[in-house]
């Protein structure tokens, strides 16, 4: 009889096997960021992906090899997600690597040792798979112990792994664990790589040990890889007892709140309906919260967009168990309350998740009312089982915001399918024309250029910390027209790379240099200066001479360039202690751009700052430049930097040693940041601040425009140029300027009323010819029209004259462009026009996208207001379109 498997908590497996592999001389790493280094992952996916140097020999490891638990996210099977038990967005991967220090017959038996001497699993239990071919892997198996009927090998698509069709590749061995015949398929033959769940996968291990020729030989590599993966979650599903991993601990306390809120009922092997809505909340949930804690915003696009996928796909399937109200924030304290042991970086940024999931939960609960609105009617529309038009769900896509994956889930829901291939054209065609609108990048050319010239030459010194200026820089590389070449002469646009530099490089935010790069041979005034892979680029044409690789030149920036610059990046860093300290420490900073005009500020924030906020803001950063405090900047190691304070750019990935700038005293600092760009040295450098512009940059992020320096005097200067021209034009004094303009102001509303007054009146030439143009919907009449000079409470002025003009039940449909030039939309109906089928309220949130809007009310009045006064002749024609006209 095989005895029970011990009863693990899925922390006390993971600590299990991160100790196990350390107390055999493997390095423990804290899992890497979701945000890979590897330019070639959108997400980080596998455990291995932090030590791809290792494997390519670019770095050296010291231990026999090294051991992580990895966050990871896939989300090529999300539509299977919830449907079985094996399926998830996030999951952890405990991993054991090694290159070179470790065999093939070692790692095995540490496998089936941690197997069954640490877990306890029953070795009759197991079943091992390796590649066709690999008889050494085999024999390896059968020498400890193995038996022969539980080995079985699987051809190259199971158990064979290569990074291409050429290089580094080799053999695969899994584990499985027999979960019992009562959940298999029945089949005598069911073993190992069948689809049903009696075998379950837990552990992989494989063995890069060939370098596959483009002749198809497989040389052996200078030494043998090892790349061993257990799915932590699948492992808690055996130590636990359960079939499904959604069963296991952690999961369950994600699912039964998720039962708490909704009031739904879990059942384990149900598959469908509300059971796989609690899973896919419970897996997306988590998904989200690790992605948003490592950096990632909500966006359109590339990671923003598989986040945004993943938030509205829980807040969707939320809906379809009844939650109307916002719920992921929930989530995600109980998130952090399972797992933030494990992974700390949960717990320092909460305010800032849960105040992005809750914005955007509100703005897709708004897209998911109208979204549904017009669907449901698309759908209504079909016949039995027939097909939605590709043009119809993209209209979903690009006018209401609606995901294409929940417009296909819906109308599945209803019986029906969607025409993607016609969705896909449609998509294409607006890239078209947008590709079509976009000027090209001089930049954008020259990845495999530079990609190349890394491979030949060390990365550039930049010594511009210390220096403006230097005699002996060496030219090592010329790039022109996306080719590197030898020399270039006069007139040529070039690419000149030097061994050493006092130039910045754009990056953090601040602008490349400028200046110029000379010799006796030629003479390169530098426009730019930019990085490629550690390589920098000085941007310019040739003025004169000949420019050649090895030539020694002078390179010098533009020194007064240089100290502006210096300003406005100082300046940042005040104005990011500011917003910190007036609107609260869930700000982080989201980007920012600077250069010697002015400087861009991106943060985390979910509201606009007010006025009264700005004027703080300003005060204070003003209040540290008059008070001269010195600027200090040290390089340390990322843990000092980390324990002195040092504020680092929310998900951004750094090195083991770092510069930190701090701004006043050491012990108490105004502001302390990892930076590393170049800074005033006492704040009284930076002269004046003052705050240009406040905006939205998109979901959650609010944009400051600031000048400093110079740049505020010119700034002010024409702001007292701008005051007294208004003077002159209202032939009054400067100081009389306010006061006379509210004088008009009160006149042009005085005219307004009397105009408004004419133009809502029953006997109004625009509302009479509205009625007479009313259209008969059998039970009702509906009157739709555009008026001009209103304001939106005025429309409903209008419907009172409507319904004095009309025999009989009426509706209507309104819109108008206020005085400040935004739209302004009315539905509304007597009580017998809604009886006969008129909902204001669903009309109003149908057609308020169109004006970037959002509004309600009841059905027999609703209105909305809106940002694009453009798109009113869109939401009428929406309205007719939903009102069958």
């Amino acid at each position: 009889m095989t005895a029970a498997v011990p009863t693990m908590t899925t922390a006390e497996i993971r600590s299990a096997f991160l100790k196990f592999f350390e107390d055999r001389g493997c390095k423990l790493f804290p899992s890497s960021s979701l945000i890979p280094d590897d330019p070639s992952l959108l997400l980080a996916n596998a455990g291995m992906n932090q030590f791809k140097q290792y494997y390519q020999g670019k770095k050296t490891m010291h231990e026999i090899g090294a051991t992580s638990c990895q966050k990871c996210v896939r989300t090529n099977d999300i539509d299977i997600i919830g449907c079985d038990g094996r399926h998830a967005s996030f999951f952890e991967m405990l991993g054991n690597f090694s290159f070179g220090g470790v065999s093939k017959q070692q790692a095995c038996a540490w496998a089936l040792e941690l197997s069954t001497e640490v877990f306890h699993l029953p070795i009759e239990r197991l079943y091992f798979t390796v590649f066709t071919d690999d008889d050494e892997t085999y024999d390896i198996w059968r020498s400890l112990g193995v038996e022969e009927s539980h080995i079985s090998r699987l051809g190259e698509d199971d158990n064979f792994w290569a990074a291409g069709p050429t290089g580094p590749c080799g053999p695969c061995s899994e584990i499985y664990y027999d979960m019992g015949e009562d959940v298999g398929c029945g089949r005598p033959d069911c073993a190992p790589g069948c689809d049903c769940d009696r075998f379950l996968e837990y552990w992989n291990l494989v063995f890069t040990q060939f370098d596959r020729q483009e002749d198809g030989s497989m040389p052996e590599l200078p030494h043998r890889n090892l790349d061993t993966g257990m799915g932590l979650e699948r492992m808690s599903a055996i130590m636990q007892g359960k079939t499904s991993f959604f069963d296991g601990d952690i999961m369950q306390g994600l699912i039964k709140l998720g039962e708490e809120i909704s009031g739904a009922t879990y059942v384990s092997d149900d598959y469908a309906g509300a059971s796989r809505s609690l899973r896919i909340i419970a897996d997306h949930a988590r998904s989200v919260d690790f992605m948003i804690s490592d950096g990632i915003l909500p966006g359109n696009e590339g990671r923003g967009y598989v986040l945004r996928r993943l938030l509205r796909r829980a807040v969707f399937h939320g809906r379809l168990l009844g939650v109307t109200e916002p719920f992921l924030a929930r989530f995600i304290d109980r998130v952090n309350e399972l797992m933030g042991d494990a992974y700390p970086e949960l717990l320092k940024n909460v305010t800032l998740v849960k105040g992005i999931v809750n914005a955007e939960e509100e703005r897709f609960s708004t897209t998911l009312d109208n979204g549904r609105v017009y669907l449901d009617d698309a759908l209504a529309k079909l016949g039995e089982g027939e097909t939605l038009d590709g043009a119809s769900a993209f209209m979903l896509h690009d006018t209401f915001g609606f995901p294409i994956d929940l417009t296909v889930e819906i109308a599945e829901g209803a019986g029906h399918t969607v025409d993607i291939e016609g969705f896909n054209r449609e998509m294409e065609a607006q890239r078209e024309r947008a590709r079509a609108n976009v000027k090209g990048d001089a930049w954008g050319t020259f990845n495999d250029v530079w990609t190349e010239l890394t491979d030949e030459i060390a990365e550039t010194e930049f010594v511009g910390y210390d220096a403006d200026r230097i005699e002996d820089a060496r030219v090592v590389a010329i790039v022109s027209g996306g080719e590197s070449v030898a020399h270039a002469d006069a007139g040529q646009e070039v690419d000149v790379v030097l061994d050493r530099t006092p130039f910045y490089a754009e990056m953090g935010g601040q602008v490349g240099d400028s200046g110029h790069i000379a010799s006796d041979a030629c003479a390169l005034a530098v426009s730019d200066t930019r990085a490629h892979h550690g390589l920098y680029a000085h941007h310019g044409v040739v003025g004169e001479g000949t420019i050649s690789v090895g030539d020694s030149v002078l390179a010098a920036i533009d020194v007064d360039r240089r100290e502006l610059i210096r300003r406005n990046h100082t300046a940042t860093h005040l104005l990011d202690a500011a917003l910190k300290q007036v609107l609260g420490d869930h700000v982080n900073q989201a980007g920012s751009q600077l250069d010697d005009h002015r400087l861009r500020f991106d943060f985390t924030h979910f509201e606009a700052v007010s006025t009264d906020e700005l004027a703080r803001i300003e005060d204070i950063v003003n209040r540290e430049i008059f008070a001269a405090k010195p600027v200090v900047t040290r390089v340390m190691s990322i843990d000092e930097a980390r324990a002195s304070g040092a504020v680092a750019l929310f998900g951004e990935k750094y090195g083991d040693v770092v510069r930190v700038v701090s701004v006043g005293e050491e012990e108490r600092p105004f502001s302390r940041e990892l930076c590393g760009g170049t800074h005033a040295r006492n704040t009284a450098e930076i002269g004046l601040f003052r705050i240009v512009s406040e905006s939205s940059t998109g979901s959650n992020v609010r944009r400051i425009e600031a000048v400093t320096s110079m740049g505020a005097m010119k700034y002010l200067e024409e702001k007292e140029r701008m005051l007294s021209q208004a003077a002159s034009a209202l032939k009054c004094r400067d100081d009389e300027v306010v006061d006379r303009v509210a004088a008009l102001q009160q006149s042009l509303h005085d005219a307004n009323q009397k105009l408004k007054a004419a133009l809502t009146g029953g006997a109004s030439d625009a509302i009479g010819s509205a009625v007479d143009n009313a259209q008969d919907m059998g039970s009702y009449k509906l009157v739709i029209a555009q008026l001009s000079g209103l304001e939106g409470a005025e429309l409903r002025n209008v419907w009172d004259t409507i319904r004095q003009k009309v025999a009989g039940p009426a509706a209507c449909v309104l819109a108008t462009v206020t005085e400040k030039g935004t739209p302004a939309l009315l539905a509304a109906a007597t009580d017998e026009a809604v009886a006969a089928g008129f909902k204001a309220g669903d009309v109003i949130k149908a057609i308020a996208p169109c004006v970037d809007g959002r509004g309600g009310g009841r059905p027999t009045m609703a209105q909305a207001g809106g940002k694009d006064a453009s798109g009113i002749q869109a939401a009428l024609d929406a309205a007719r379109a939903q009102l069958g006209l």
